[in-house]
Order: C-alpha cells, then sequence, then structure tokens
C-alpha cells in the first residue's frame, strides 16, 4: 500500500498474521449488571490489558513490521499525546528499530516515562503553540528516518482494525451476533479499523464514534458530510482524544461506513471510569472510557439490541485515576 492507499479487510486479515505471536488477544467482557442496568446484551474489548496499555500498539506493530532493512537503519519518528507513542516504542523495542517521539510537555507523565523506558528518544513541544508534525517532520528529514502517523496511514489503520477482527469473533464463539459498535475516537484510525473488520463481518451492524464534548470532530463531520475542526487540542479529560480534526485517510473511511457519533461530558467519562473499576475490576483511563461513557449516559439506546464497546486503554496517571473515582 501506499500512504495513500485505503486499507481493505484483506490488509486487516494480513495485520492480524503479523501480530500473532506479538500482540494479547484482549478479552470481551461482560457485565451482568450492565446487561440488567441496559436491557441489552453488552460487551466490553478490554484494551487497556493489550501491551503498551492500548490499542495502539497493533497499528505500530503492524507498521514497523512492513520496514525494509535501511529503513529499519535509519529509525522512526511519530508524534503522540502518549498511548501512540508508546506502541511505536514497544514495537520498535521488539524489532530493533530506533525510535523518536514528539510527545506534548502536557501530557501525563506516566506516558512520557513509559515511553522512555520503553527505549524511545522523546523530544517535548508546547502543544498550543507548536505544531508537533512540523517538528517530526523536521526530524525525519534530518535523520532520514520513516515517519509512522498516528493514524492517517494505512498499514496503522489495518493494524488498529485487528481489534474489530477479535471482537466479532469472540462474539460468534459467544453465539452473540453484533447489531452495535461505539469506539472511542480521535483522529479516527481506530474506529476505521474496527468499522472495517466489523463491517465486513455483518454489513447490517452500526458502528459508532464516542468523543469529548468540545472535541467531537466526527459527530460533526458526519452531520455536515465534512470534515470539520476542533476550536481547541488541549485542556480536556480525554487526553488521548484531542486530534484537530479527522484524518484525510481515517475521514475516507469513515464517512463510507459509520452511523454516526456521540460526544460525552467529562461527567459522563468519569462514571464510566468508575464502573469499570468497580464492575469489571479494570482499570480505564479517560479517553479509552468514552464509548462506555456514552452507552452509561444513555446517548446510544442499547435496549433490545447487542451492543460491543471498546476500551481502548488504560494509562492514567495515578493522580488523575484517584480523583475520578473521588468524584
Amino acid at each position: 500500500m501506499s500512504a495513500s492507499t485505503l486499507p481493505t479487510f484483506a490488509d486487516v486479515e494480513a495485520a492480524a498474521r503479523r501480530l500473532h505471536d506479538n500482540a494479547v488477544t484482549t478479552p470481551l467482557l461482560r457485565a451482568p449488571a450492565l446487561d440488567q442496568h441496559l436491557g441489552a446484551a453488552v460487551l466490553l474489548k478490554a484494551e487497556p490489558l493489550q501491551r503498551t496499555g492500548s490499542f495502539k500498539f497493533r497499528g505500530a506493530f503492524n507498521r514497523l513490521a512492513q520496514l525494509t532493512p535501511a529503513e529499519r537503519r535509519a529509525g522512526v519518528v511519530a508524534w503522540s499525546s502518549g498511548n501512540h507513542a508508546q506502541g511505536v516504542a514497544a514495537a520498535a523495542a521488539i524489532l530493533g528499530v530506533p525510535a523518536t517521539i514528539v510527545m506534548p510537555a502536557d501530557a501525563p507523565a506516566i506516558k512520557i516515562d513509559n515511553t522512555r523506558r520503553l527505549g524511545a528518544a522523546v523530544v517535548t513541544y508546547n502543544r498550543v503553540t507548536e505544531d508537533r508534525e512540523a517538528i517530526g517532520r523536521r526530524i525525519a528529514a534530518e535523520r532520514g528516518a520513516v515517519i509512522v502517523p498516528p493514524y492517517n496511514d494505512p498499514h496503522v489503520i489495518a493494524g488498529q482494525g485487528t481489534v474489530g477482527l477479535e471482537l466479532m469473533a469472540q462474539a460468534r464463539a459467544m453465539d452473540l451476533a453484533i447489531d452495535d459498535v461505539i469506539v472511542p475516537a480521535s483522529g479516527g484510525g481506530l474506529v476505521a479499523g474496527v468499522g472495517l473488520a466489523v463491517r465486513h463481518a455483518n454489513p447490517a451492524a452500526r458502528v459508532y464514534t464516542a468523543e469529548p464534548e468540545g472535541y467531537d470532530d466526527h459527530r460533526r463531520s458526519l452531520e455536515a458530510g465534512s470534515p470539520q475542526r476542533n476550536l481547541s487540542t488541549a485542556g480536556a479529560l480525554c487526553d488521548a482524544l484531542l486530534a484537530p480534526t479527522p484524518g484525510a485517510l481515517t475521514w475516507a473511511l469513515n464517512a463510507q461506513v459509520l452511523a454516526g457519533g456521540y460526544a460525552v461530558s467529562d461527567a459522563d467519562v468519569r462514571r464510566a471510569m468508575r464502573f469499570s473499576f468497580e464492575s469489571l475490576k479494570l482499570v480505564v483511563e479517560p479517553g479509552g472510557a468514552a464509548g462506555l461513557a456514552a452507552v452509561l449516559a444513555g446517548r446510544h439506546t442499547c435496549a433490545g439490541r447487542t451492543v460491543a464497546v471498546v476500551l481502548s486503554g488504560g494509562n492514567v496517571d495515578s493522580a488523575v485515576f484517584s480523583a475520578c473515582l473521588g468524584d
């Protein structure tokens, strides 16, 4: 695939083969109290249990595994608020590839520390006054390195699609047919890949995004029929969901397959984090809980349906997590 080629379901299947011995097949969980409360079968895909604590490892590894020997020697450059950073760093460590990650200075400390601990070099920037892509592209040009975007890349999208591939297979093994899937969205790579896999398995299934209020560019883009921008890219509880606008590749896919989107409040997100901790014994970061927040807040009508929700990550600072549980 070239950088501008849309991935296909066959690419998702190929990504699954590359990831087979390297990624975790994360569980699809049930919470009987949630089913009873909503009058539905709700399935929760637990990506906080993935390597590096989020789905991002999948796309990063799929991209790096396809580097040529010369590209591996030159290394890679990525930009990320944290989860893609850790995914690229972990994949690079496994494959022996030098990695430099451009990260916002206000990213959660746990994400910056983990990225460095995995062996990547970290360059910080001010996300309000500086352009992370410009910084990353300059570094890549100086070193002849390969850029690994967080979402606007066909190989990355295909890797993220393995979440949906697993989800649908696990549901079939439970004798359940998925009606709806709700996925947290930032740049849209995860929901694009999941949409590819889910719609291939069941063309009637409906796929939705979940985003923070004020940063719901996918929801507004779907309503408008064209990509919309957020007014801000800083200051939200859901630090992992702050992309300014849908990616060109992700929008090209998502405009075709998504049924809609939801915006959730910080209070909704905190409630979902508490539910995950108390009922699932699972730590979920704010952005990772956005889909569950949409369900618990009644944004999505679940009654009588089988609904899958992707819990996309669990990398949250202990102080933030404690504050959310204490609200």
